[in-house]
């Protein structure tokens, strides 16, 4: 197997097994932090408010799907901020810095 392709499976699978390890409550709390910080990013942007500040209102560990899908994080994240509020439903790929923000119709 060429070196790209080898290192092309090698990272995620290392990530997954790293995970594996942690309990659901840790490895929310790891990846919280991106979370949040996607959603309050996006908040800055659309509300036009520099101070807004984000908190996490609920989280959930997203288990993959039957076929072997990545394990995902979800979050609900409240920001505030020059007067104005916005939930976001957040989901980060575990293990990766990406994350999905995704205003919350209620």
């Amino acid at each position: 197997m060429p070196k790209g392709r080898l290192a092309a499976f090698a990272l995620p699978l290392a990530a997954a097994l790293l995970a594996g390890c942690q309990s659901a409550a840790q490895t929310l709390a790891d990846e919280q932090g991106v979370a949040v910080m996607t959603a309050t990013n996006r908040a800055r942007f659309e509300m036009a408010c520099p101070q807004a500040v984000g908190q996490v209102l609920s989280q959930n560990l997203l288990q993959p799907a039957v076929w072997g899908g990545l394990e995902r994080a979800e979050y609900t994240v409240g920001v505030e901020g020059c007067g104005q509020r916005r939930t976001y439903i957040v989901i980060c790929q575990i293990g990766s810095p990406a994350c999905f923000a995704g205003a919350a119709r209620f």
